[in-house]
Formats: structure tokens, C-alpha cells, sequence
């Protein structure tokens, strides 16, 4: 007989028997059980939607952009240097300073005194004061026009014209400086065509058609790919190399950013797959065989000829939203830990290429107390009915992710050359993504192509402390600048 407890009274309990009563308590098991189950889901429901809530651009992997109006009171992850702030002392100021040799000098004639009135028109000059302006004189685009002279040849009779020069191939065209300024306000300050040409008008006082800005576009990506296929060789080549990818929009489709960099190169490419597929097709990483910093993307993780590093600023903001949202202890006592073998590392003699045996050994002891601390609070998760892994908490996840990459999280302090964050990489995205902030989306695979050639080809030059209106000009002038040949200084 199957009762429910719901409205039975104390009076009507006393009078059913000893196996109407062992009947009605199952039940009441039961349906306890079921209720409990309810409960659990709702609260693991529950639990990821205030994770979801809780999380921002400060304490996990969100951008900034993803904040909403309602911006999270900002905290810096830092911590205090004990410096005062503003310019330390030693550091050398910069200000306008005057020149020894100005363009223009313009002498203010004194003719009468400015206390009695009297007439000074005639007196010697015994000095002068200085002061001098610097602007920008009136711009305009000068005209070159060449004249090719046609003759007729006494001996035979007929017409000959000399040659013009090689770059001069149309009766009417733009000059390679012309070329590289258009590109420069597009694809470096992220000007839209049609501005460009605005600003050419304001500028220059003449405003060239849009299919100008396309053309010379076209025009420098074609001529700027001996140095990109120097800079990815390089990449491959290189000890330590950054990686990111980010999504892009192209076609009104998402696509994917791929960027390969170092303190001195950096390569963008554009592919349609995230993973594996297209870190293949980019045609870096398959033949790196450095260290390559990223994030815990698994797909990196597939490069086993290649030696892994992981950014600690993604594990430090994800260690504060597990402090801040499930409180555990052991995820602040990570984050401090980081941060002290970071001050560690930052306090050794620069002729040291990691820190001592000792101090490794006592902070990855420390690593491992942690953990372990971590990993009793969080224990496996009992094994599912059905088939399948048992779903773990994010903590837990964050913990396993951080006792199997141990070598990788800590590679920062065994070997200086590896850097604490991947903050390079994602600094040469950011760019990239204020690009399809304003544009939305690339219209063509083509232009997002383009885009990332030149941005490749600007990001390289400016790291080797070219001056971008150079490199583009040199570019446009068939001689662009080779990261092998040039021997400046960052």
C-alpha cells in the first residue's frame, strides 16, 4: 500500500500497524531522497549561475569589453612596490628643448623704449632673447612630372623616346610616400577608407577616391611578403615565442586570429579553425621547437616536440574569483605564492639564469602543500549513475589543471628567458580587436588576410624601433625592411 505522509496526523500514525508504518517510512525515504537530489541540482544549477555573474574581466579570462556599463570597481592584481609614484629617481625627463640651427629665424625689431618713449630706432642691438616655435609648415601634395624626350634618329630615320623610370608605369599615379601614408592612417591608426580620404582632403588638400586606399593596400601586401616569410621563419627559430587566438568576424562568419610573437617579431594570421587545424595551417608551431608561451588552450598542449609555458596572469585572476567566490584559502595562499617566486625571480642577479636550487625546491614544496590543502577541500566527485566522467567543481578543475602543468606554471623560475605572463601575445591582439570594434567585420578574406600581413610587417617594424611611415614607404619603394638586416636597437 503506498501512502504519502502529506496530511496524515499524530491520531492516524498511532493507529496503522507495524508494516503499514515500515511502508509509509520508506516512502517518506524516498521521497526524501529524491527531494535531495532535486535540491543538489538546483544548487549546482545555482552555482554556475552566480559563477556566471561573478565573473568579469578582473577574475577570469572575460575581455573588458564584456563588463557591460555597470564596470566592476577595479583591482589591480599587483601588489604594492613600496615605490612613491610618478618619475623614480635617475629617471632622465624628456621636454621640448631648442635647436642649434632653427629653419626660419624671425628678429622682433625694437624701436622705441617701453618706459620713457624714446626713439631707439638707431641704437646698437647689444643681445637678444630666444624663443622658439615648433609646427608644422602648410602641406600640400607636390606634382613630379617627368618628360621623356622623343627624338628622331638622323642615321634611320626613325623616332626613339628615352625610358621612363621603372616605378613610373601610368601617365597619372600616386607616389610610394602618398601609398604609405594611406596605409598608415588605415591599417595602423584604424582610419575606415572613406576618413582616410578625409583626412587626405584636410591634410593635404586633395582627396584621393576610396579605390586609392584598396589599391595601395593591395600594393603593400604584395610587396612586404619577403619579410613576412623571414619573420615566421624567425619565429620558428626562436628560444622563447608568445601564442594567442582570438575571434574574428569575417563574412559575417567567425573566424580566428592566430598570432605568433616575440619581443621583436610578430606574425598575425587568419583561419577559420580555433584548434589544432588551423595552428597547422599557419605553419608555426609544427616546426617550433622552443618554448611557447600561451594559456592552458588544450590544442598547444598537442606540439609535443616543443617545450610549454603558462600564463600565470590567467591563473592569477582565476585564482581570485575562486577566492572571492568560493572562499578556499588555498587559492589566495596560490596567488601569493606566485607572486613571491615572480619578486623572487625579479630580485636575482642578472647573470643568473634561474633562481638557486634551493630556493626551487623550497617554493615547489610549498606548490605541492598547497595543492595538496586545495585538493582536500575539494575532493573526486562520486562516480555517476550512468556512464561518463563524474563533473568536477571549477576549483577542482583549476587544481588538476595546476598539479599536471606544475613544470609549465613554474617554468618562469627555472629558466629566466621564460616570462611570468603572455602578456606580449595579447598586446599585439589587442589592436586586432579594436579593428573589428570599429569595422565590425571584414568584408572579404582577403582584406582580413591583408589586414593581418601589414599589421605583421607594422608590429615588427615598430618593435626593432623602425619608424612606421619609413618601413611602408621602403615597402612601396620595392626595399622592404628585412628583421635579419637591420641592426638598430629596441
Amino acid at each position: 500500500m503506498n501512502r504519502s505522509l502529506k496530511g496524515i496526523t499524530r491520531e492516524q500514525l498511532l493507529q496503522f500497524d507495524k508494516e503499514a508504518l515500515v511502508e509509509l517510512l520508506l516512502t517518506a525515504l524516498a521521497r526524501i531522497d529524491e527531494l535531495e537530489q532535486q535540491v543538489a541540482q538546483q544548487n549546482e544549477r545555482l552555482q554556475k549561475l552566480e559563477d556566471r555573474l561573478a565573473k568579469n574581466s578582473h577574475n577570469s579570462g572575460k575581455p573588458p569589453s564584456s563588463d557591460g556599463v555597470k564596470k566592476p570597481k577595479t583591482r589591480s592584481l599587483r601588489r604594492a612596490s613600496g615605490r612613491s609614484q610618478g618619475g623614480q629617481k635617475g629617471h632622465q625627463g624628456h621636454t621640448l628643448e631648442m635647436v642649434a640651427d632653427p629653419h626660419y629665424e624671425e628678429v622682433q625689431r625694437l624701436t622705441t623704449c617701453p618706459h620713457c618713449a624714446h626713439d631707439l630706432s638707431q641704437e646698437p642691438v647689444i643681445g637678444h632673447e630666444k624663443r622658439q616655435l615648433f609646427d608644422l609648415p602648410p602641406m600640400e601634395i607636390e606634382v613630379t612630372e617627368y618628360q621623356a624626350e622623343i627624338k628622331q634618329c638622323p642615321r634611320c630615320r626613325q623616332q626613339a623616346k628615352a625610358t621612363f623610370p621603372d616605378t613610373i608605369t601610368a601617365p597619372v599615379q600616386y607616389g610610394p610616400r602618398l601609398k604609405a601614408h594611406a596605409v598608415y592612417f588605415n591599417q595602423y591608426q584604424l582610419i575606415p577608407w572613406a576618413r582616410t580620404c578625409e583626412v587626405f582632403a584636410d591634410l593635404y588638400r586633395h582627396q584621393p577616391a576610396e579605390a586609392f586606399v584598396q589599391e595601395a593596400l593591395q600594393g603593400c601586401y604584395e610587396q612586404i611578403q619577403p619579410t613576412l616569410a623571414e619573420v615566421k621563419e624567425t619565429i620558428k627559430t626562436e628560444k622563447v615565442a608568445h601564442f594567442d587566438e582570438t575571434g574574428m568576424r569575417v563574412l559575417g562568419k567567425l573566424h580566428w586570429l592566430h598570432v605568433a610573437s616575440t619581443a621583436r617579431l610578430t606574425y598575425y594570421g587568419v583561419h577559420v579553425k580555433r584548434g589544432q587545424v588551423g595552428m597547422r595551417d599557419i605553419g608555426i608551431l609544427p616546426q617550433f621547437t622552443g618554448r611557447a608561451i600561451h594559456d592552458h588552450y588544450h590544442s598547444y598542449f598537442q606540439f609535443r616536440h616543443c617545450l610549454h609555458g603558462l600564463c600565470n596572469a590567467h591563473h592569477l585572476r582565476e585564482l581570485q574569483f575562486m577566492t572571492d567566490q568560493y572562499h578556499q584559502p588555498w587559492a589566495a595562499q596560490m596567488s601569493q605564492l606566485l607572486l613571491d617566486i615572480k619578486a623572487a625571480v625579479a630580485r636575482a642577479p642578472t647573470t643568473h639564469r634561474s633562481l638557486s636550487p634551493y630556493q626551487c625546491r623550497q617554493f615547489s614544496d610549498t606548490y605541492d602543500e598547497i595543492l595538496a590543502a586545495g585538493l582536500a577541500a575539494n575532493p573526486m566527485p562520486e562516480k555517476p549513475a550512468q556512464k561518463g566522467r563524474p563533473k568536477q567543481t571549477p576549483p577542482k578543475n583549476l587544481l588538476d589543471r595546476l598539479q599536471k602543468h606544475k613544470l609549465q606554471v613554474l617554468a618562469f623560475m627555472y629558466d629566466f628567458r621564460v616570462p611570468f605572463t603572455n602578456n606580449l601575445a595579447e598586446r599585439d591582439v589587442r589592436m586586432v580587436k579594436v579593428k573589428q570594434k570599429i569595422s565590425g567585420s571584414f568584408r572579404t578574406l582577403n582584406g582580413a588576410e591583408i589586414f593581418c600581413a601589414i599589421r605583421s610587417y607594422i608590429s615588427t617594424a615598430r618593435k626593432q624601433g623602425i619608424n612606421v611611415l619609413d618601413a611602408l614607404e621602403d615597402a612601396f619603394s620595392g626595399n622592404p625592411f628585412l628583421p635579419s638586416a637591420y641592426q638598430g636597437t629596441t
